[in-house]
């Protein structure tokens, strides 16, 4: 089920009437149950893969927990990671495995060559999957107690607004609050709309308005002038973030409803002044997830400078990949390795600051630096092949270029991405549900009423799924 689709619109408020007029008691079995059907309205069979997950996961943390030691838990860890990391690796690794397995098997003369899985990739399966590793390495290490109801378990690994694009949860921050009994708060009701309908404007109106023009020039590059396809990958950095800033938001606010409160995804990571900044702010959940889980089990910063850098490395690849199956996404991740690591250095290396908080003139300049390294990885993000990325490239870099078809971008959207990007700024730290507190009545209700003309009148006339669902 989409977001942005007429079933949610109908199906957020029947869950939440539901859920504030049944016991308390009950209200696990009511969300654990919307859950399995907001999912299963994609595909039903795959609700099976969530279903095994939960069920080994829970399990293998009892198991541990009555355990002593790491030592004698380190067995049931193992079958939590094989079981989930295998799923995942047979899902949407594994053809890619075996396609590059079987270029070097030609390479070398040999004749035996693996089968390629015609699979569909299970929505969400990377969010998940995470959020439920997450749980059971806590578990390993003694830092959380395991969770001796299947429901509530359950329901922390499928909650529905964060089941299929995250933020990924972390077990002792969700559980409780899916235990609690909330009652219906005006405060509540009025945040989590807030952020609901800023989050479909700018997936709706900003990202899906963008995503034609950006689809023309992916598609046929050498088609348009150097600058056309400037203009189309700049516009994809716009398009990437209101698509999954826009889906974070719904999620956060349809939780907010009812009481419940996910981790922010992300704080104006464009405003960021180095990559290490922008992935503090972008994706907050994953990357969170990676130096939890990856960075410091790998030694993070407490070791020697190039065994550091080796980390680092890992850390950045390791999330490109976990975006897709494609050397596209491995590059990427590399590319952010390695910008971080020169610019780590070289502020070391010249002492220089980059903790301001306000907007300097310094600031403004720092920010459209790591805006436009940011901008141009992208490339590789959107692109379906290396190759593709680097004919995107020659395209841009090949100034003479005149295109046979020329990228016209209405008025309309140029001043709606301005209002986006005036609006990202005054959310500089700041979300938009609790920036609306302090403007008057009147003018948060004109707000409002803009928010909601634009989506019916701007809204892109073909349907977008968010990006991340890929993922």
């Amino acid at each position: 089920m989409l977001f942005n689709s007429i079933d949610f619109i109908l199906f957020l408020p029947i869950v939440v009437v539901l859920y504030f007029a049944i016991p308390h008691k009950f209200r696990w079995i009511l969300l654990l149950a919307a859950s399995y059907y907001f999912y299963m309205c994609w595909k039903v069979e795959y609700v099976l893969l969530i279903v095994l997950s939960t069920v080994i996961d829970f399990y293998m943390g009892i198991l541990m927990d009555k355990l002593p030691t790491q030592k004698a838990r380190t067995p049931l860890l193992i079958v939590s990671l094989i079981f989930n990391l295998g799923t995942l690796f047979l899902f949407k690794y594994y053809n890619f495995a075996s396609e590059n397995i079987n270029l070097l098997v030609d390479k070398i003369g040999m004749n035996h060559h693996l089968p390629v899985l015609n699979l569909l990739l299970p929505v969400g399966i990377s969010f998940y999957t995470f959020q439920t590793l997450s749980y059971t390495i806590d578990v390993y290490f003694g830092r959380q107690k395991a969770e001796r109801h299947l429901g509530y378990f359950a329901l922390y690994v499928s909650f529905f607004p964060q089941l299929v694009a995250g933020p990924i949860e972390r077990f002792s921050r969700l559980t409780p609050q899916l235990k609690e009994f909330h009652q219906l708060k005006y405060e509540n009701l009025s945040k989590g709309f807030r952020l609901i309908l800023y989050g479909l404007f700018i997936k709706m109106v900003i990202a899906d308005n963008l995503a034609s023009y950006v689809d023309l020039i992916y598609d046929s590059p050498t088609s348009y002038s150097s600058w056309d396809v400037l203009k189309g990958v700049f516009m994809y950095s716009f398009q990437i973030y209101n698509d999954f800033y826009g889906y974070s938001l719904v999620a956060i606010g349809s939780a907010k409803i009812m009481g419940i409160d996910l981790m922010d995804n992300f704080r104006t990571p464009y405003l960021a002044k180095n990559i290490m900044e922008f992935w503090q702010r972008w994706h907050i959940s994953l990357s969170t997830w990676f130096r939890d889980y990856l960075y410091f089990p790998l030694g993070g910063n407490r070791v020697t400078k190039s065994k550091w850098m080796m980390n680092i490395a890992i850390v950045f690849i390791v999330s490109g990949f976990w975006h897709g199956a494609n050397w596209t996404f491995i590059i990427w991740g590399a590319l952010y390795g390695v910008i971080y690591l020169i610019e780590k250095n070289t502020n070391d290396l010249l002492k220089l600051k980059t903790n301001h908080t306000d907007f300097s003139f310094g600031h403004i300049l720092l920010a459209i630096k790591t805006f436009v390294f940011v901008t141009f990885i992208w490339v590789f993000f959107r692109s379906q092949s290396v190759h593709e990325a680097f004919v995107i490239f020659n395209s841009i870099f090949n100034f003479h270029a005149v295109g046979q078809l020329s990228l016209e971008i209405p008025a309309l959207v140029w001043i709606l991405l301005a209002l986006f990007i005036l609006s990202d700024i005054l959310l500089y730290n700041k979300r938009f549900d609790t920036l609306l507190d302090n403007i008057p009545f009147a003018g948060r209700w004109l707000i409002y009423s803009f928010l909601l003309f634009s989506i019916i009148v701007f809204s892109s006339v073909e349907i977008f799924p968010f990006i991340y669902f890929q993922f």
